[in-house]
């Protein structure tokens, strides 16, 4: 039973069972779990354990803070900071055996003056991180004799299969391949794949993939199931209910009125947990046994759904997301993705760990 106001409950089993399909998927390759963003709101070290129970050889983090707060927890599996590192960081990632996605000659050079292990990244499309200028990044890498231990680059239209810029995109990481390789760079890791391209894309798994959302057991490519399991459900006790009468105005600005008289339920969960406020009058909730669409603006702290006749008490459970709705629902409505939505939740929410 909910004996809090709110609580995310994260289910460590469901995240095993993802990094086990995801490693059926990969085909021999291993599997990097993605943990940013404190493991897409789900909590980067018990997820982190879990995905390495479940068979994840490396971690991958985008913050060098990240990785030490996986070390400091005593987990010694390969860490690797997946976005360009500051000056500096090059230190703190050899003082905690961390590895650095490097894509500037600046932050190479910072790598291997402080002894830190480096990924090259090579830009193949998706024009954020990794190097335009690559046959000379590698040079400068061979040059400093840097402890190279990975090739990788990023895809940008994964989600969308048989997308134009995917085949594109694979054909130039192999050009980037072949220049490193003529110029006597032989990294033990080649990779490129994110979870879409793990589940559909066998040309783009090399040696290693690096799965994100599919760990979390939600869908890289919308309407698609791969047998995935959703590891989070955000959950609420029911704060108080009160009968109003039809043509009642309804939370901040009236931008929802009754239509007859009617019962209205108080959820404590609001923006400042991470709900978006942009959910009024448009996400549903599960509560009195069906999906109901909130009713109104969504609060700091609480929202309203109205509940009609049925029989809903205070301390009544309401689902914000899980089995049923789920995160891509929630998504879908807000014209967004899932990731956004269970990366939000804020840290106020109480995690359970269950599985």
């Amino acid at each position: 039973m909910l004996t809090t106001r709110a609580e995310a409950v994260v289910d460590l089993a469901a995240v095993r069972h993802n990094v086990g399909v995801l490693r059926a998927a990969a085909g021999g390759a291993e599997v990097l779990a993605a943990v940013k963003a404190d493991g897409y709101g789900h909590g980067a070290v018990p997820v982190a354990r879990a995905a390495l129970e479940g068979g994840a050889t490396w971690l991958g983090v985008v913050l060098v803070e990240e990785g030490v707060a996986l070390r400091t927890a005593g987990i010694d599996a390969p860490v690797l900071v997946m976005m360009e590192p500051p000056p500096g960081a090059g230190e703190v990632a050899a003082a905690y055996d961390i590895n650095l996605g490097v894509g500037s000659f600046a932050s190479l050079h910072d790598a291997v003056d402080a002894g830190a292990r480096v990924h090259l990244k090579v830009d193949t499309g998706l024009s954020r991180g990794g190097s335009v200028e690559w046959p000379d990044l590698v040079a400068a890498a061979v040059k400093a004799d840097a402890d190279v231990v990975g090739v990788w680059s990023h895809l940008a239209c994964a989600d969308d299969v048989g997308a134009a810029s995917n085949a594109t995109q694979v054909q130039r990481f192999e050009a980037a391949l072949t220049v490193a390789a003529e110029a006597g760079l032989a990294p033990r890791l080649r990779h490129l794949a994110n979870s879409a391209a793990t589940l559909t894309m066998p040309e783009a798994r090399y040696d290693l993939v690096r799965p994100g959302i599919a760990v979390y057991g939600l869908t890289p490519v919308p309407g698609m199931d791969y047998g995935l399991r959703p590891a989070m459900t955000l959950r609420a006790r029911v704060a108080m209910t009160k009968r109003v009468p039809a043509g009642t105005g309804v939370s901040y600005g009236h931008r929802y009125t009754t239509g007859a008289e009617t019962t209205l339920a108080l959820v404590p969960l609001g923006y400042g947990d991470g709900i978006p406020r942009a959910a009024a009058n448009t996400a549903e909730v599960w509560i009195g046994g069906r999906r109901r669409t909130i009713s109104g603006t969504v609060c700091m702290d609480q929202f309203v759904v109205d509940v009609g006749d049925d029989e809903v008490v205070a301390g009544d459970e309401a689902v914000v997301f899980g089995a049923e709705p789920t995160a891509q629902d929630w998504a879908d409505a807000l014209g967004t993705i899932s990731y956004e939505i269970v990366t939000r939740i804020a840290p106020r929410v109480p995690r359970r760990y269950v599985g």
